[in-house]
């Protein structure tokens, strides 16, 4: 049963900040790129971070470059995204992700709302 669940999003104004947590279970997670992506009403969903089995390798879109920290705890199967230095721009729905090549799989989450408004 493959699950993953995320938490964390909220109301936060312009130069706040927000951790966003997504718990997995059900798949080989330290085996699993994880990746955070986002939907902002009438905008196409949006890759924003991705992080590598290990940790050792992330990658963010330039949008959110030193603002935005990707990271996992493979102990834990969890995968967290830190947000500083919000701004409206920001706001969308969150959803984390789960894909493996070599396994052939692509799990979603149902996604968090993040809303960054003064």
């Amino acid at each position: 049963q493959v699950q993953l669940v995320e938490s964390g999003g909220g109301l936060v104004q312009p130069g706040g900040s927000l951790r966003l947590s997504c718990a997995a279970s059900g798949f080989t997670f330290s085996r699993s790129v994880m990746r955070w992506y986002r939907q902002a009403p009438g905008k196409e969903r949006e890759l924003v971070a991705g992080i590598s089995g290990t940790g050792g390798n992330t990658n963010y879109v330039d949008s959110v470059k030193g603002r935005f920290r990707i990271s996992r705890d493979n102990a834990k199967s969890a995968v967290y995204l830190q947000m500083n230095s919000l701004k409206p721009e920001d706001t969308a729905v969150y959803y984390c992700n789960a894909v493996s090549s070599i396994y052939q799989y692509n799990y979603w989450g149902q996604g968090t709302q993040v809303t960054v408004s003064s």
